[in-house]
């Protein structure tokens, strides 16, 4: 903030000398022909470059900030990537070993530089109701509450990937979230025959 307050004040003091000095150089050259003409020129040429020079300025700066944004939302991303993959393998596992909490611990400290905090909310649940399923290293794949504490956590994960994005289309927060825990629901209650 103090760099561009300066900035601004070292512009604003060259633009109104150099107009001084032109104006002056304008009232000079009166006499001689074709030097307002040239002094003229060069006023336009300075205000074009300066003007460019603001313009792109801008334009690098708003251009690094959407770099960082994609770049912290690919992070995002790959986070919540990799802790739906450890939550299924851990499901999927005969049984829950220590390797497969101690990583799932490293993704909690993954989640924590990345995730809003109703992300970390929510995963705090998650992980509360998994402590609970857990009987013998074994996950109890028919407990309905695990498959709906991860759905309410799948729901926080696409309000802090997607953002306001989904309130553009024809559905609100709550018909997502809603739809989002039906086929939850609905999936949890499929049968291999």
């Amino acid at each position: 903030m103090k760099k561009n307050i300066l900035l601004l004040l070292l512009s604003s003091i060259t633009v109104l000398g150099g107009y001084a000095f032109l104006r002056y150089a304008y009232h000079v050259t009166d006499h001689f022909p074709f030097t307002q003409e040239i002094v003229l020129i060069i006023i336009g040429t300075v205000a074009t470059v300066l003007i460019t020079a603001l313009l792109l300025n801008k334009q690098t700066a708003v251009e690094i900030e959407k770099e960082q944004s994609v770049k912290f939302i690919e992070l995002k991303t790959g986070t919540y990537e990799e802790l739906i993959r450890r939550i299924e393998s851990m499901f999927l596992a005969d049984s829950v070993t220590d390797k497969d909490i101690i990583r799932l611990q490293f993704t909690t400290h993954r989640l924590a530089i990345f995730s809003s905090p109703e992300v970390l909310k929510e995963f705090f649940q998650f992980l509360e109701t998994i402590r609970l399923s857990i009987k013998d290293g074994i996950i109890s794949n028919d407990s309905i509450d695990v498959s709906m504490a991860l759905a309410k956590l799948t729901v926080k994960i696409r309000e802090d990937l997607i953002g306001d994005i989904d309130l553009i289309g024809n559905y609100s927060k709550e018909q997502i979230q809603q739809l989002i825990v039906e086929n939850s629901n609905r999936s949890s209650k499929l049968e291999a025959h």
